[in-house]
Formats: C-alpha cells, structure tokens, sequence
C-alpha cells in the first residue's frame, strides 16, 4: 500500500505533483495515522510521526513524491454574528475559553454545531444561524491547530 510519511503546505507544492485528492472533515484531518482512498482510488496509508494539523489546499506526500490535495468537507456549523458593539469579543473569549476551534469570517465566527453552546451564545445575545460549510478553523497562537492536553500552568 502506498504511505504517506509527511504533509506539505498549499502552495508549496507543484500542482503538477498532485495525482489524487481526498475530501476530509476536520477530524480526520486531525488524524495522525488511518488509511484512505481519494477520490481517483488511490488506496494510501497516512503515517505522520505527529499529529498533524491540515488545512484546505495540503496536501499529503507519498514516498513517491507524489501529493494527494486535501479538501475540507463541509461539516454542520454554527455562524455567529452580533450588531451590538463589543459583544463579539466578549463571545469570542467565552468560545476560547472552553477551547472550542473556531474559525473568524467576515465579522463572524464559525463553528461546530452544539445545541449546548449554542443556548450560552444566545444568552450572550448573539444571532445564531446554522450553516454548512468546509471547516477550517484557526491553528492557535502556536501553529497547532488544536488545544486539547495543554497546560495553564505557567513557571
């Protein structure tokens, strides 16, 4: 089976490499290790020595050389909005503050569909209106794209 041992950014790789795509949500973009099939039936074995954190327009790279696109699937969000001034920030920090991955839009926020975060936003006042869109949200001040098994502590 052929083995994909690495990621490559969008743009940093020839478009001519490109000899299938996959079209994945953000978890299995998230995945360190699975076994996929584009959608020209290339069967390939993902293999990252870390997690990775992929973005629409990367690409996976076969020993080969070869590049598989990756496309973000469309996934059920939510699109926060709010025309009371201030009140975006405030629901920003509570979304970072349950570090929710999110993803900022044209005066917006999106992400994932919760019945349960949505309730809070809206007692925050925020307009709440259900989308479905590919998710890309942001990769955290560090570059990852998640923050789950961080630390608060600080030496």
């Amino acid at each position: 089976m052929l083995r994909a041992l690495e990621t490559v950014e969008r743009g940093s790789f020839d478009p001519g490499e490109v000899v299938d795509s996959v079209t994945l949500d953000l978890e299995a973009r998230r995945k360190r290790r699975h076994t996929l099939e584009g959608v020209g039936g290339t069967h390939f074995l993902v293999d990252l020595p870390t997690v990775p954190s992929l973005k629409h327009g990367d690409g996976f790279r076969l020993e080969s050389r070869a590049v598989i696109e990756i496309s973000a699937a469309c996934e059920a969000l939510m699109e926060v909005r709010s025309s009371v001034s201030g009140d975006m920030a405030r629901i920003a920090w509570h979304l970072g503050n349950r570090h929710l991955p999110v993803q900022f839009v044209d005066g917006g926020i999106r992400l994932r569909a919760d019945h349960v975060i949505e309730a809070m936003l809206q007692k925050l006042g925020a307009e709440v209106r259900h989308v479905t869109f590919p998710f890309d949200p942001e990769g955290g001040a560090y570059g990852h794209g998640h923050t789950h098994g961080h630390s608060h502590h600080h030496d």
